[in-house]
């Protein structure tokens, strides 16, 4: 049996014309003899729209919610009516209508309560997909190839870490399995949520925001998917973001090394955590657009062709701070560093770039600008004792700044990439405020300030030739 698997995001159902052509192409594929399962996101903004409601209901403000109810039922009507047969329209609508009718009962307990908690949320958040994925496969169905909605809380396996688990691979993988080959033997086409799991006791949890291209990718590994199909709303995987860089190109193939650096740096086509179980498992992930399903896209796969760019791809994040711990006391003292990022972790504060002086005086590090005043705090109560002997003179943070990231594998041992970027920046007065770079060479970090970003990725993207295809 030959399978494949294929991802459809929040674009690609955005309305019922949308459903249908994603239809569409779940049905060529099963026409070409492949076994598919397909994994859905919520349609388009619906998934901001449940967390707006959840919000509004730990605040009380109950006409919002219902309000939003009232809205959502509209929308996913509509594309019923446009994309379903006739014969189905009631049952999905009123399935559709049961969801939402779950939505309004956990909203009124959490605007009783006061208090929305992880786990609601994520009951909440969930029911997007629930539904997008019940009008999918009724409109496969309409098209004459049989298919059936699948919920991943049956699949996906998750710890309880809610807003974002971590699933259990070997649970996952026999769950799957379990579900989905008998229904793929049977010629069924399984239409599964994205995004959401469930603990081993059945509790709804979700992947985080972007996670369905993590699903698909854990759902073709666990049923030996020949390729997994990420379908988007853009060519591929860009050198750099178009709306930066107006001659940015799509790539014909990188390496899941150079699509992870891509996507971990703000590259919004991928999550970052979808090439885990593809690369184990090896196999190939395809970027598509669905609007333009005759480009050929992207493949990702472990040994792309060499590009004689060098420099694959350029991508940047915004919105971010730089946390500094400083002090002549810190030289040669053991465990500093520990203590810092520890104290970190404790607070589940991400970090994206770390730098160290050579003197050892001096660590800073790069985390979300949401979480600065939470790890200055950490950081202040965790280093009290070095504070009062001045080992530490000076914790800070500077704000409203984003970081760059040059990726490609053809930089490793390639001398006088860092020197073009950074003459790049220099010729344009463009300030760098630190620099990372790992003893792998396919990633080179900058920081600066947020108002140069884009100047700065039109700088590199320039000097590295990016916008003219040459073997990437």
């Amino acid at each position: 049996m030959r399978t494949r698997t294929m991802k459809f995001g929040g674009t690609s159902v955005g309305d019922g014309a949308s459903i249908r052509r994603t239809a569409e192409l779940i049905a060529a594929s099963a026409a070409e003899g492949y076994a598919v399962t397909a994994v859905v996101s919520a349609m388009s903004g619906v998934t901001d729209a449940l967390g707006a409601a959840a919000r509004a209901a730990e605040h009380g403000q109950a006409d919002v919610f219902r309000s939003t109810r009232m809205q959502l039922l509209t929308k996913h009507l509509q594309a019923i009516a446009t994309c379903v047969p006739a014969d189905e329209r009631d049952a999905i609508g009123e399935q559709v209508s049961g969801l939402l009718d779950q939505l309004l009962r956990i909203c009124e307990s959490v605007a009783v309560l006061g208090e929305l908690t992880d786990r609601g949320l994520d009951a909440i958040l969930a029911l997007g997909e629930r539904m997008s994925s019940r009008i999918v496969s009724g409109c496969l169905r309409g098209l004459g190839v049989p298919s059936e909605a699948v919920e991943a809380t049956r699949l996906v396996i998750t710890d309880s870490r809610y807003g974002s688990a971590t699933p259990l691979l070997d649970e996952t993988r026999r769950a799957t399995r379990d579900v989905l080959l008998p229904l793929l033997e049977k010629g069924v086409t399984p239409i599964v949520t994205g995004f959401i799991g469930a603990t081993a006791v059945g509790v709804t949890t979700t992947l985080g925001r972007g996670g369905s291209d993590y699903s698909a990718a854990l759902l073709g590994a666990a049923v030996d998917s020949e390729e997994v199909w990420i379908w988007t709303d853009v060519d591929g995987v860009m050198t750099a973001d178009p709306r930066l860089v107006p001659g940015a190109r799509s790539l014909p193939e990188i390496s899941y090394a150079e699509a992870a650096e891509l996507a971990y740096f703000g590259a919004k086509v991928l999550h970052p955590k979808t090439m885990l179980p593809a690369q184990t498992a090896g196999i190939p992930i395809r970027i598509k657009n669905t609007f333009s399903p005759d480009h050929p896209g992207t493949l990702i796969t472990a040994d792309a062709p060499a590009s004689s760019h060098r420099v694959r791809g350029i991508t940047a994040m915004k919105g971010l701070s730089v946390v500094t711990v400083q002090g002549r006391g810190m030289l040669g003292v053991p465990g500093i560093a520990a203590k810092v990022f520890t104290a970190v972790a404790r607070e589940g504060i991400s970090v994206l770039v770390i730098t160290q002086s050579s003197s050892e005086q001096n660590i800073c590090f790069v985390i979300p600008g949401s979480a600065t005043e939470r790890a200055i705090a950490a950081l202040e109560a965790e280093f009290v004792l070095e504070r009062a002997r001045q080992d530490i003179d000076e914790i800070s943070a500077q704000p409203d700044v984003g970081v760059v990231a040059v990726v490609g594998s053809g930089m490793k041992g390639t001398p006088g990439i860092a020197a073009r970027v950074f003459s790049a920046l220099g010729d344009r007065g463009i300030n760098v405020i630190c620099i990372a770079q790992g003893s792998s060479e396919n990633n080179l970090s900058f920081v600066l300030d947020q108002a140069d970003i884009a100047a700065a990725v039109r700088a590199v993207h320039d000097e590295s030739c990016l916008d003219v295809p040459n073997g990437a």
